[in-house]
């Protein structure tokens, strides 16, 4: 008792998310994706504190593909647990490296989706990783969305705490876009709020963004956890985020994501000038 209407479209659609999910099967073993580290830095000392690891992929023929056109498709396809191992043991590689390097500890972020949240292996998956690269759990950051821990709340109360006892941080990514009930997030144990870049992209423009902006961090400033702004671009969104009290910020205005060679100057840079 119902119909549906057929287009050329959704045939093509269809094949080209196979093609990619069969082309992500193969990039993990041929190499092709890499990660780009964004800085982190303190809103009062102007100084680096940490890295988000950003997941890239550059394909033989396509060239750079955008991470919002395969990161979904991974999902959907459970692709995204090996490929989100792989991301967390190539990022504390890469912070143990630096450090080997004589660079001084900063923390890395790295974005866990709900698929790896809910694989029964993700506590050991990271424990390995930590216990294989030697990398202090407490220069680790988990990113998570809104949507990831509100999807069955008790039992992620239940996991974070987990993997607090295990000494990492955690953080709500793309704080404000998406929906968290008030009495679960005090009972979550968050670390860190990030505001989503869609409301300090309009900031010093529109007072909606900036009365936002201005709840989340005094939300944050109650509930005990740090806030950082996202895609921080202009020196007036940045003076915005200081008047507030923001504790920390990351955005072009400082530096895109760059490779890791690019982020090490960066630190050696920060030392020669201190």
């Amino acid at each position: 008792d119902t119909y549906h209407f057929y287009t050329q479209d959704m045939n093509a659609r269809a094949l080209d998310i196979l093609r990619m999910e069969n082309s992500l099967q193969r990039a993990l073993a041929n190499k092709e994706l890499s990660l780009c580290y964004q800085p982190q830095l303190d809103l009062r000392t102007g100084r680096i504190i940490g890295a988000e690891a950003l997941l890239r992929w550059k394909h033989p023929k396509q060239g750079m593909i955008p991470p919002d056109r395969f990161i979904p498709i991974a999902e959907e396809r459970g692709l995204i647990v090996p490929i989100g191992a792989w991301v967390l043991e190539t990022a504390c590689r890469q912070l143990q490296q630096w450090q080997r390097e004589g660079l001084r500890p900063i923390q890395m972020a790295v974005n866990i989706s709900a698929l790896q949240l809910q694989h029964y292996a993700f506590t050991s998956t990271i424990s390995r990783i930590l216990e294989e690269t030697g990398v202090s759990p407490t220069l680790l950051e988990l990113e998570l969305t809104e949507s990831t821990i509100m999807e069955d709340a008790e039992q992620m109360i239940s996991l974070l705490g987990e993997l607090k006892k295990m000494g990492m941080s955690l953080s709500i990514d793309d704080f404000g876009t998406g929906y968290s009930s008030l009495s679960y997030l005090k009972r979550f144990p968050i670390d860190r709020l990030k505001i989503d870049r869609s409301f300090i992209k309009d900031l010093t423009l529109n007072s909606e963004e900036e009365a936002i902006t201005r709840a989340i961090i005094g939300m944050g400033q109650t509930l005990k956890m740090k806030v950082l702004a996202e895609g921080v671009e202009t020196e007036g969104q940045l003076s915005f985020l200081k008047q507030e009290d923001c504790d920390a910020f990351q955005g072009y205005l400082f530096s895109k994501p760059v490779p890791a060679e690019e982020f090490a100057q960066l630190l050696r840079d920060e030392g020669q000038n201190t």
